[in-house]
């Protein structure tokens, strides 16, 4: 996000604002910003005095705003950090369309709308509200949008995790080759802080400037490297039998590790992009890899795989992955379990 990093580069060059608003689902830059901020706006000798760190749960808005009309010993500031402010039950009512502050002067919502008015400039208060966004609509979002420097950090679709996951290895002096970044985003998902946490630990005894490969990804993450979505994938789009029956027959022994639900969302992208690839009008390389969101490196893949499945087999077939995610969900399912479910999908799909 480029407001996350002009926020970060303005924190290294230690200007700071007096109050920050940072929520959303995505709790990964909530994490970066405000534990930037709890490690880095004040020396390790001064944060005993002037550094507090308190929790939702625990606090109210009163007894927040109390700490941050407080003055710094010895300092050019104090660090006032509210972690889990989603719990501070004033911001509840607010976001539950409730305005607190209509009609009363002194409640405390109507107090931090003053505070926000004149904050006091030698403190840096910062909110981390995780999990979901605070109601726009009430009056408290509204002052904090105007006065604060306010930041929502929404979940990334799937489709860009890829790019995020290349970008944040760059960031680091590293280098991640596509089909690495692909196991990457299917394994974990789009949680950014666990794909963070993973890629610190390849790199710990990782020469700085090298790559990330698949290969290092399935030795170190847990990843099998015949059986994974990627290599189903590239077996259903060859129409290999063997290999595709194989995997699924790993996946139904091994549904803790491979559950359905997961392998069916992803086996629904793909067959989405193959579907789309048949309409491409522009088919080279770059081209297509721009129309379908992906890496150039996999639209070969794509081809090979549209050559093998028409636009009438793939009606079909995301027939087939409409039925098989509604059993799973026990929905017109005479108790099948989910291993099988997957076989009987993948042998539709090859014939």
């Amino acid at each position: 996000m480029k407001e996350v990093n002009q926020i970060l580069l303005d924190l290294k060059r230690k200007i700071f604002k007096p109050v920050y608003f940072f929520c959303g689902e995505e709790a990964y830059y909530i994490d970066l910003l405000s534990d930037y901020i709890e490690y880095n706006a004040l020396d390790e000798a001064d944060r005993e005095f002037n550094q507090n760190v308190v929790y939702g749960k625990d606090v109210d808005l009163t007894g927040v705003l109390g700490l941050a009309k407080q003055f710094p010993m010895m300092s050019d500031y104090q660090v006032v950090i509210v972690k889990e402010a989603q719990n501070i039950k004033e911001f509840n009512k607010s976001a539950d369309g409730g305005d607190t502050s209509k009609g009363n002067s002194n409640s405390s919502t109507q107090q931090l709308i003053t505070y926000l008015q004149n904050p006091q400039p030698t403190t840096i208060l910062v909110f981390a509200f995780k999990y979901k966004s605070i109601d726009k609509r009430s009056a408290i979002a509204k002052a904090l949008q105007k006065s604060s420097v306010f930041i929502e950090s929404n979940k990334l679709y799937d489709n860009q995790l890829p790019e995020w996951i290349t970008n944040l290895v760059k960031e680091k002096n590293y280098k991640i080759n596509p089909k690495a970044t692909f196991l990457l985003a299917e394994f974990l998902g789009n949680d950014l802080s666990k794909i963070s946490n993973e890629i610190d630990k390849l790199l710990i005894n990782l020469p700085e400037g090298n790559e990330i490969t698949a290969e290092l990804i399935q030795d170190n993450i847990g990843i099998s490297k015949d059986y994974n979505v990627f290599e189903l994938q590239d077996a259903l789009a060859k129409k290999d039998v063997l290999k595709a029956n194989q995997i699924v027959n790993y996946f139904a022994a091994n549904e803790k590790e491979h559950p359905s639900v997961l392998i069916l969302s992803s086996l629904y992208g793909y067959f989405s992009k193959i579907l789309k690839y048949h309409f491409i009008t522009d088919k080279s390389k770059f081209a297509a890899a721009s129309a379908l969101g992906v890496n150039p490196f996999f639209v070969d893949g794509y081809a090979k795989a549209a050559a093998n499945y028409s636009t009438l087999k793939l009606k079909h077939i995301f027939s087939y992955l409409k039925q098989a995610d509604l059993k799973s969900k026990g929905i017109d399912n005479a108790s099948i379990p989910n291993g099988e479910l997957l076989k009987e999908l993948v042998f539709k799909i090859l014939h």
